[in-house]
């Protein structure tokens, strides 16, 4: 790594962060924190991960808002019944048509949110943990000049065994250490389990779909500097895993947002995979958004 990298990496990375919710609580000093769950389709998942957050209501978290993306099953009523706020994509911003991805929800829920800290978590996490909040809002609390907190972690493969984490290795860290070298310390740039500032959120551009994380990350180096950025050790993350198939889409998305962030062009259209029918190779289009919601103070503005 570069010697500001590693010099980084050795003061802002915390490998076995231990701080306990009343040391947190007295650190809070009138902010206030919001817990955000973005959500699709994870009737099986977001109940679990509500109710490891709920412990922490009235202390720690002052609010925790479940945003729907526009689930077709049990999710809302599950997440309802958990103990989390359930807010639909639709009933804020209302008089922007959703567009699909799950940045646009996420670039909702400041809409939908008061708190000055903003912890997400993604719904899709299985045994969760209540350390989880804990350890990303510990940076925030302790340095004011920290903006992003990553956590980083082990991913499993198909919740079981190691190599997990594919788009990350083959498409993210290799853009990141050519582009933006600087960056090349994150240990999980693509991670849904992070926290930030209200202030830094409202400022930037959300990407609407899977570049949302690597986009957050770009702008708070170019905005901030390296200095605004800490990450956390959350220990092993489980969750479901994708087909590869639905990994060159997402890997699409976020090359799409990093290039933009960079100054390239990276207009090329649908992006063409081969299946398989009745032993013949076939090409499948699929067309990819790579588009940017702008920074919601513009909006609230606006609205």
């Amino acid at each position: 790594m570069l010697p500001s990298v590693e010099a980084w990496f050795a003061t802002h990375t915390w490998q076995q962060p231990s701080w306990t919710v009343d040391e947190l609580v007295a650190l809070k000093r009138g902010r206030t924190v919001s817990v955000v769950l973005p959500a699709l389709n994870e009737e099986e998942t977001v109940g679990d991960v509500v109710r490891v957050v709920r412990p922490l209501l009235g202390t720690l978290v002052d609010e925790l808002v479940v945003m729907d993306s526009g689930s077709t099953d049990r999710t809302v009523a599950v997440a309802a019944e958990a103990g989390a706020r359930v807010v639909l994509r639709s009933d804020v911003v209302p008089w922007l048509e959703p567009l699909p991805g799950k940045g646009e929800v996420l670039w909702r829920s400041l809409a939908a949110t008061s708190g000055d800290l903003i912890v997400f978590l993604d719904s899709d996490l299985v045994d969760p943990e209540t350390a989880f909040v804990t350890a990303l809002l510990g940076p925030l609390l302790l340095d004011a000049d920290v903006h992003l907190v990553k956590g980083f972690y082990r991913r499993p493969l198909r919740l079981e065994s190691s190599g997990g984490g594919r788009v990350t290795e083959l498409v993210a860290r290799p853009l990141l250490n050519t582009l933006r070298p600087e960056l090349s310390g994150v240990v999980q740039p693509l991670g849904g389990e992070y926290a930030a500032t209200r202030s830094f959120l409202e400022s930037v551009p959300f990407a609407a779909g899977y570049g949302v994380e690597i986009g957050l990350l770009l702008d708070v180096h170019r905005i901030y500097g390296l200095s605004a950025l800490a990450q956390v050790n959350l220990g092993v993350r489980k969750h479901r895993n994708r087909s590869l198939l639905q990994l060159g889409v997402m890997s699409s998305q976020i090359m799409g947002t990093a290039l933009a962030r960079c100054g390239v062009s990276a207009d090329s259209g649908p992006l063409t995979q081969f299946v398989q029918v009745g032993g013949e190779w076939l090409p499948d289009s699929t067309d990819v958004l790579v588009a940017d919601r702008p920074p919601m103070t513009h909006v609230v503005e606006e609205g």
